[in-house]
């Protein structure tokens, strides 16, 4: 399983390649995790009722994880790690711990958290 972080969720919902056609095959093989920050994030900057509309039929449609306490953790790791100085916030620190979580994999178009992940927790196109 991948997460995707809202930089690739941006990037698919604008229909920007070669994220689009690679996310869509991810999401039709169900191999997507939904987080809540992520989805809130692109709620955020959601522009008009459709967009929340598609946002929120992604966020009902994708498969979750149990985060409960997540974002303990993630104020915790991130502080042990020092995250806040290397430039990667609480989310993507709640985005790191999640995937430590799981075992599974992230995929992120930001560079600064490219750099603090673990190689083998990347997924690239």
């Amino acid at each position: 399983m991948i997460i995707a972080d809202t930089s690739v969720w941006i990037e698919f919902l604008k229909g920007n390649e070669p994220v689009f056609r690679k996310m869509q095959t991810l999401l039709e093989n169900r191999e997507i995790i939904a987080l809540e920050p992520v989805f809130g994030e692109l709620l955020q900057g959601a522009k008009n009722k459709r967009e929340r509309q598609v946002i929120t039929d992604y966020w009902k449609n994708t498969p979750r994880i149990d985060e409960s306490e997540l974002w303990i953790v993630a104020g915790l790791y991130a502080g042990e790690k020092k995250q806040f100085a290397k430039g990667v916030g609480l989310i993507d620190s709640y985005i790191m711990v999640a995937s430590l979580k799981t075992n599974d994999r992230v995929w992120t178009l930001d560079e600064k958290l490219n750099k603090v992940l673990q190689s083998e927790s990347v997924y690239k196109i």
